[in-house]
């Protein structure tokens, strides 16, 4: 039990919570965009299945990880547009819609794995870039400057998103239409054009979520590869406030939790392997409860908008 407390082993558990914060800062970041314009989309898991197995299977049979990461971004915008006209243009109940699409996401990637593949074959994924300069200095440069292109992408996210949720006129008309649609359609803006970009957007960040697991953590695919990490990522947004850094911290924790079991399993610490994986999903309960009391969802959140009805 000591060896969970050396240095090269806290080292370790650090340099991959980073990593393995990447997933879901993609897909929370995407969720907090489509429910900041009032829509909850559940089908996160879903998406992040069907984008980790295009990119996994593209980077397969051409070995091109740029063209796996266009079809990534184009079967995310496919999925979104069509969690977007079920939710925005048809105004079905939005829980239920999400829900749905997980289950076709997640009975999709497995049918082509089945049809197309048929078999777990690793994959060339994206390579360790270090950063010159900063991946020499001790500890940090091992921790922060020695990761795949997806995880620097991802954490430059962060701050891109803050700025334009608070600071663009297409972050503010998100976040009128997520509080007050009426409000917002009686001065010109297009609630549904708004909520069609937001919950589009968030399928795509879903979708490269996955191809960002599949291409850069694990550099392969299997039937059910998130294991539910799209409904965490869901949850990271409650938990982070509807707010990019908080999202961030959110997930850093998430991961860390996540990373530390795996790493008392690598080192055989004497605790049951179920209990061990169960832990970030406790946390998960554990967190939400906390938060609950002090969080203040966008107020139209969830809830269609019919344009004869205001």
């Amino acid at each position: 039990m000591e060896e969970i407390f050396s240095q090269a082993v806290l080292i370790g558990i650090i340099t991959s919570a980073i990593r393995l914060a990447t997933p879901y800062i993609f897909a929370s970041i995407g969720e907090a965009f489509s429910q900041s314009s009032g829509v909850v989309n559940l089908g996160v898991d879903g998406i992040m299945l069907v984008g980790a197995f295009v990119a996994y299977y593209i980077t397969l049979t051409t070995g091109n990880l740029w063209l796996a990461v266009l079809g990534a971004v184009i079967i995310g915008l496919l999925m979104g547009l069509l969690m977007s006209f079920i939710s925005v243009t048809m105004r079905a109940e939005q829980g239920i819609s999400g829900i749905g699409l997980y289950m076709f996401g997640l009975g999709l990637s497995s049918l082509l794995f089945k049809v197309l593949v048929g078999s777990v074959q690793t994959i060339e994924g994206f390579h360790e870039m270090d950063i010159p300069g900063l991946s020499t200095i001790p500890v940090i440069g091992e921790i922060f400057f020695r990761n795949s292109l997806p995880v620097y992408v991802a954490f430059l996210l962060i701050p891109v998103a803050w700025w334009f949720l608070e600071k663009t006129t297409w972050g503010l008309m998100i976040r009128a239409v997520g509080q007050n649609p009426a409000a917002a359609d009686s001065l010109g803006v297009n609630v549904n054009r708004v909520r069609y970009f937001s919950v589009c957007f968030g399928a795509i960040m879903a979708s490269l979520a996955g191809a960002s697991l599949s291409t850069a953590l694990v550099n392969l695919f299997q039937e059910n590869l998130t294991a539910g990490l799209g409904f965490i990522a869901v949850a990271l947004v409650y938990f982070g406030g509807w707010k990019p850094v908080g999202i961030l911290i959110g997930a850093l924790l998430f991961s860390t939790v996540n990373a530390f079991q795996l790493w008392m399993q690598v080192l055989g610490v004497n605790i049951p392997s179920d209990v061990a994986v169960m832990l970030p999903y406790l946390l998960t309960i554990v967190a939400l409860v906390a938060v609950t009391s002090r969080i203040r969802p966008p107020a139209a959140l969830n809830k269609p908008f019919d344009r004869g009805e205001n």
